[in-house]
């Protein structure tokens, strides 16, 4: 019995897919067209008809991702109270690692020029901005220099991530627990912040060269 030919918009979400797989497993650099013909069963030049190449392919798996975390963490950051938003994000962030786990390989594995913006400290700094906004109004709020949410923005973001990454390999605690103590850390710093913080340590004066 003959197979059915796959239609265009098939073929392409086909060979989408299994170069997900392969960028995820060997990285961009070490993925070749060869290998993504190979896995679909066509030759070179169905893939180059399609995308131009693993370039195209490999821009179109990151924008996928990206937009999908992008949504589930702005979702999250939709909630009421700021304890809520921290907790839905974190949340948020470990469901997509545990759920797309292929895709966060892709994103955090390595990236390359051909993505554009796919970099994932580019994913960071756009999440980073989002969070930067709800943070503004609370420093606002509490009377804490609000020029300074940018960075306080970045250090929970980068926080999230880089746990994110860590648990991408160990898988424990479970997501909740690994939520819970990282509001735990960034709620109860949040709460006790300091208007003017200074090192509890001085500094050593630099030696003045000859």
């Amino acid at each position: 019995m003959r197979r059915k030919r796959m239609t265009g918009k098939e073929r392409r979400q086909q060979l989408v897919e299994i170069g997900r797989e392969l960028f995820a497993e060997r990285g961009y650099d070490a993925t070749s067209v060869e290998e993504i013909a190979a896995r679909a069963g066509v030759s070179k030049p169905v893939v180059y008809e399609h995308f131009g190449g693993k370039e195209g392919i490999y821009a179109v798996v990151v924008d996928r991702e990206m937009r999908l975390l992008l949504d589930m963490m702005g979702e999250a950051l939709t909630a009421d109270q700021a304890r809520s938003k921290i907790e839905k994000a974190a949340l948020a962030l470990l469901r997509y690692v545990e759920e797309n786990t292929t895709g966060f390989r892709v994103l955090t594995r390595d990236s390359h020029v051909a993505s554009g913006t796919g970099s994932f400290a580019g994913l960071i700094n756009d999440i980073a901005s989002q969070v930067e906004h709800i943070m503004v109004a609370e420093f606002e709020e509490h009377g804490y220099d609000p020029s300074l949410a940018p960075m306080y923005a970045q250090a929970l973001v980068g926080m999230w991530a880089l746990t994110g990454q860590w648990w991408l390999e160990v898988r424990r605690p479970r997501r909740e627990v690994v939520a819970a103590h990282l509001v735990n850390l960034a709620w109860n710093g949040l709460s006790s912040l300091e208007a003017k913080p200074k090192l509890a340590a001085k500094p050593k004066g630099r030696r003045s060269g000859r």
